[in-house]
């Protein structure tokens, strides 16, 4: 192998466009390798590569890719899953002590009387999280019974549906006011944090989801000592090298809400100045396998 370390990676966003300088001056060329929206040949040829970026979003198309590309993942199939099943990702966490917001798994079909004592086992208002999106797809707030069970009663209707892979969803506690931080941790260990937050006008309006893709800004921050090791704890529980970690701190609280296997990368300047050397040895780790 050479001393370059070819990357395939199988999103075109902004996390590629992000990465492709840093990695290069490190020794590593990030290249898009299109595995979606596209047809392809099973006997096809993607491209020779030493190490594949993230396990591609699309698990069908991404075993394909995996075995024509045939290379040692940063994050495999199973770390990818392993996080985007929120549920499992959190009823992890919290074996592992580490603090999570009080959450329960709804696994459709499930009737009215099942529905009510979900409900009851909170102080509303409560949001509603289908267990696998991202992006803040989907993610209800209910405040009263009525409006708990006319959500539930839309995602029945969808969950009826015989290709619907994911029929569960979570019912969590709200924690208003809280702020909320994406930390990036690469093999167990910190390497900077952003918050995100809604523009004032939108807050006044009554939005709360700080969600990048809604309009909420992500800010660099310096995060203190307990708030990056919750993060650090987390990676470890879940055993996943390169991964977001979502904070929701309030006044006397910080909980781990969700995890990312698929982080979007920001700008490098709102992380630790060794950001990009802990990535690339990652990656040089696994082509080297």
């Amino acid at each position: 192998m050479s001393d370059e370390i070819r990357l395939a990676v199988a999103t075109a966003e902004e996390t590629l466009s992000r990465i492709r300088g840093p990695l290069a001056d490190r020794g590593i060329r990030a290249e898009h390798v299109q595995v979606t929206e596209r047809t392809l040949p099973l006997d096809g040829d993607l491209g020779s590569f030493d190490a594949g970026f993230v396990f591609p979003s699309r698990v069908m198309e991404g075993g394909v890719a995996d075995a024509l590309l045939d290379v040692p993942w940063v994050n495999d199939r199973e770390a990818v899953l392993r996080s985007r099943n929120k549920a499992g990702a959190l009823a992890r966490l919290s074996r592992a002590d580490v603090p999570t917001p009080e959450s329960t798994l709804v696994s459709n079909p499930v009737g009215e009387t099942a529905l009510r004592a979900a409900w009851e086992r909170f102080d509303p208002p409560v949001v509603v999280k289908p267990n696998s999106t991202t992006r803040g797809t989907g993610i209800a707030k209910a405040t009263d019974l009525d409006s708990f069970l006319g959500i539930a009663d839309y995602l029945d209707l969808l969950h009826e549906y015989p290709a619907t892979g994911d029929r569960s969803y979570l019912v969590q506690e709200f924690l208003p006011d809280a702020r909320d931080y994406r930390v990036m941790t690469v093999e167990g260990t910190y390497v900077g944090a952003v918050e995100r937050r809604l523009p004032d006008d939108a807050l006044e309006a009554g939005r709360w989801k700080h969600n990048v893709h809604r309009g909420a800004e992500a800010v660099g921050v310096d995060l203190p000592t307990e708030h990056r090791r919750l993060a650090e704890d987390a990676a470890a529980a879940l055993d996943v090298d390169w991964l977001g970690v979502d904070l929701l701190v309030t006044g006397d609280r910080a909980v781990v809400s969700e995890t990312n296997a698929r982080p979007t990368v920001d700008a490098a300047t709102k992380y630790e100045s060794a950001f990009y050397d802990r990535l690339a040895a990652l990656i040089r780790s696994r082509a080297e396998r």
